[in-house]
C-alpha cells in the first residue's frame, strides 16, 4: 500500500511563492516572534498609549506584559536595530487580533509586509515592485491600478 503524501495549505503555498518572488527582487526574508513586547509592537512604531489599536478589545495581552503581535511591523524596528541602510525586507507571519469572528473576520491572520530604506526610494519604486509581484502571481497580462486613499484608522 502506498503512503499518501499530504499537501501544503494554500496559505503556506502563497507565502512561500510570494517570498521567493520578493527574494528574486532583492529582498531579505525575515521572521520575528509571535509573542512580542509592547515597545516593538506599539511604542517604537509611534502607536502611543492612547492609540485605539492598543485597546484590550483589539489586542491579546499576556499576563507578563507581552502580547500576541497584532502585525509584523515590529520587525521593521528590529531590522533597523541590526542593519544599516540599504534595508529591503519582507516579513511573512501570523498575526493576532481580538476580533469578533464572522465570515470575514478571524482572530488570527497572515500578513506579508515589505519594508525598504535606501537613498532615492520613491513611490515609483513601490509601484514597480507591486506590479512585478502581481504579474508573477497572476500572469504577465494583468494590469494594476494605483490610486491614493485615506484610512483614518491607521493614523496615530
Amino acid at each position: 500500500m502506498a503512503i499518501i503524501k499530504g499537501h501544503h495549505h494554500p496559505i503556506t503555498t502563497f507565502l512561500r511563492t510570494s517570498c521567493k518572488i520578493f527574494q528574486d527582487l532583492g529582498f531579505e526574508i525575515v521572521e520575528g516572534p509571535e509573542i512580542e513586547e509592547e515597545k516593538y509592537n506599539f511604542d517604537l512604531l509611534r502607536m502611543f498609549k492612547t492609540h485605539p489599536a492598543r485597546d484590550v478589545q483589539d489586542t491579546f495581552y499576556l499576563k507578563d506584559g507581552r502580547l500576541l503581535r497584532t502585525h509584523t511591523s515590529s520587525m521593521q524596528i528590529r531590522a533597523m536595530e541590526g542593519r544599516k541602510p540599504p534595508i529591503r525586507i519582507i516579513v511573512p507571519g501570523r498575526c493576532y487580533r481580538h476580533e469578533a469572528t464572522d465570515a470575514t473576520h478571524e482572530a488570527t491572520f497572515y500578513q506579508l509586509e515589505g519594508f525598504a530604506i535606501d537613498k532615492d526610494v520613491t513611490m515609483a519604486n513601490l509601484v514597480w515592485i507591486l506590479n512585478e509581484f502581481v504579474k508573477k502571481i497572476f500572469g504577465e497580462n494583468i494590469q494594476i491600478k494605483i490610486f491614493p486613499a485615506y484610512y483614518p484608522f491607521v493614523e496615530p
